[in-house]
């Protein structure tokens, strides 16, 4: 993984990378004679609804907490509609929204905000453009040191560099440490330095003039044992910034759920509770390594795994008809015998079978190994 960074856990708990969310909610009233109010009878909205109908600035709302109210007169009742939301919010701010008429206002603009302190998935990225994923929030004790004693914040993947050729994001790291140390806020314009005096040469010389290494780079001594690094280690100061491509918006995962009515496999979507994609990609990776008993669980077991009754004599799956009672036998309405067999199948290769006889192309199984289907 050249994108993993690991990010020091004492800084994280000072607050490093903390950010909020806002999300906006636009509530509109459909009934020209509807409006925003609370039923005044129900004592229990009070903490989470103002007498306006709307929450109030500030509040907490848990997942499924009541989140505004207004009068519906066209059924002529109150309805409190409830956060559909799966992470505590605050609400931020509130607005109504509309003209200066005497009209009572039918538009509402509600703002959340969300706590996200950076987790493990979270994406960051420097100003030169060079992304990195946290991979483990560290003990700062178990980090390397200076001979100063500074810790590092993030320690970044040097495996990322040679690929993306963010030589900004050096500089700036030898810039930033440099004007650390001489209290003196450097020019970054474009045409500052030259082919013959670059900008390595002059914050190296400015680095150097304080005793450190020319290229940014210092000794470091283990935080588990103490002893020295064999290595020379490139640090520095560096701007670091938060994307929006956080975890929590993106993890994704399905026990059961909710099947297409049509091929009888788990519907798509994260919204939904969809299930995650098993491609072409992932099944012939599981077939090269021979990954029979995972595959044939992911692709059957878990997906549109099916009982479906055949007929042994004609191998058809269109045309056997079971009995409902003891009175009436199980007969094949296309051969007339009574050999019927039940066998797990998948329900898409069922749906396929029938649009094969739609266009008159008959399909055959060959079942003679199976149980009767008064056996199953």
């Amino acid at each position: 993984m050249e994108d993993a960074m690991i990010i020091n856990k004492s800084a994280y708990e000072r607050g490093f990378g903390a950010g909020s969310v806002y999300k906006s909610e636009f509530v509109e009233l459909a009934h020209p004679a509807s409006y925003f109010c609370r039923d005044q009878a129900r004592q229990d909205l009070a903490q989470y609804i103002d007498d306006d109908g709307l929450p109030a600035v500030g509040a907490r709302l848990q997942p499924d907490a009541p989140f505004y109210s207004f009068y519906d007169a066209e059924k002529n009742i109150f309805v409190v509609s409830k956060y559909h939301g799966k992470e505590e919010v605050f609400v931020d701010s509130v607005r109504l929204c509309g003209d200066f008429s005497s009209r009572p206002l039918k538009k509402a603009c509600i703002m959340l905000r969300l706590q996200r302190n950076p987790t493990v998935g979270d994406k960051f990225a420097s100003r030169a453009g060079q992304k990195g994923i946290c991979s483990q929030k560290w003990a700062a004790e178990d980090l390397p040191f200076t001979e100063s004693g500074l810790v590092p914040d993030i320690l970044f993947n040097p495996h990322g560099f040679p690929s993306r050729m963010t030589i900004a994001m050096m500089i700036e790291c030898m810039a930033g440490k440099a004007a650390s140390i001489h209290g003196h806020v450097h020019d970054a314009t474009p045409f500052r330095f030259n082919e013959k005096d670059t900008a390595i040469n002059y914050f190296g010389r400015l680095l150097e003039a304080s005793g450190y290494n020319y290229y940014g780079t210092e000794r470091m001594y283990s935080g588990v044992d103490g002893r020295e690094m064999d290595a020379d280690i490139f640090f520095g100061v560096i701007h670091y910034q938060r994307l929006r491509h956080m975890v929590s918006d993106k993890w994704q995962v399905r026990t059961t759920g909710a099947v297409d009515a049509l091929t009888g496999q788990p519907v798509k979507g994260r919204r939904r509770g969809g299930g995650v994609r098993l491609g072409e990609m992932e099944r012939d990776a599981l077939a090269s390594h021979g990954a029979a008993f995972l595959l044939h669980d992911r692709l059957f077991h878990c997906s549109d795994k099916t009982q479906a009754v055949l007929c042994s004599k004609c191998g058809t799956l269109l045309g056997p008809m079971v009995g409902k009672s003891d009175s009436t036998k199980d007969t094949c309405r296309l051969c007339g015998e009574g050999h019927l067999v039940s066998v797990a199948i998948p329900y898409i290769f069922k749906f396929f079978v029938t649009q094969l006889a739609c266009v008159n192309i008959n399909v055959k199984i060959n079942c003679s190994e199976h149980l009767s289907i008064t056996g199953c």
